[in-house]
C-alpha cells in the first residue's frame, strides 16, 4: 500500500500540470468558440480533472514499470 502512495506523490505534479494547463486551455475554447462540444458533462471543470487523474495514473504506471 505504500508503493501505491508514495508513487501517487511522486506522480501528483505532472497531474496537477495536466489539470491546470487544461483548465486554461479549454477555458479560453469554450469563450472563443462559444460550444460545450467535446466536453465531459459539457463542463471545463469535469474534462480538465479527468486528464488530470489520467495523466497522474499513466505517470505512476510509467514509474511503475520503469523506475
Amino acid at each position: 500500500m505504500s508503493t501505491i502512495i508514495a508513487l501517487a506523490i511522486d506522480s501528483a505534479g505532472v497531474g496537477v500540470g495536466v489539470f491546470v494547463g487544461m483548465l486554461i486551455g479549454l477555458s479560453v475554447r469554450r469563450k472563443r468558440v462559444g460550444t460545450d462540444e467535446g466536453l465531459i458533462g459539457n463542463s471545463v471543470l469535469v474534462t480538465a480533472l479527468v486528464l488530470g487523474l489520467g495523466a497522474m495514473a499513466l505517470m505512476m504506471l510509467m514509474k511503475a514499470l520503469w523506475g
